[in-house]
C-alpha cells in the first residue's frame, strides 16, 4: 500500500481522536444533535478509509489475480469482492 497505507493509518488515528471526543461529549451531557453530527462525521471518515483500502485492493490484489491468468485466483478475488459488497449492504 505504501503511501496510501500511511494515509489510511493517519486518518484512522484522527478518527480515533474523534471517537474519544464523542465519548467525552456524552460524558459531558452535550446536546444530542451535536453528538449525532460528530457521529456522522466519523461514519463519513471511516467510509473514506474503507474506499481507499478497497481501491488499493483492486489496484493491487485483484489486478495481480487478473494478470496471473489463473482462473481460480481470479474467481477467488471476485468472490471476495462480492462477499464484501453483500456484507456492506446489510
Amino acid at each position: 500500500m505504501g503511501k496510501s497505507k500511511q494515509d489510511a493509518i493517519n486518518r484512522l488515528k484522527r478518527i480515533e481522536g474523534q471517537v474519544r471526543g464523542i465519548a467525552q461529549m456524552l460524558a459531558d451531557d452535550r446536546y444530542c444533535i451535536d453528538v449525532l453530527h460528530q457521529l456522522a462525521a466519523v461514519r463519513a471518515a471511516l467510509a473514506k478509509v474503507e474506499s481507499a483500502v478497497l481501491k488499493d485492493h483492486a489496484a493491487c490484489c485483484v489486478n495481480e489475480a487478473i494478470a496471473s491468468g489463473d482462473a481460480g485466483e481470479q474467481r477467488a478475488k471476485f468472490n471476495e469482492l462480492v462477499d464484501l459488497l453483500e456484507k456492506v449492504r446489510r
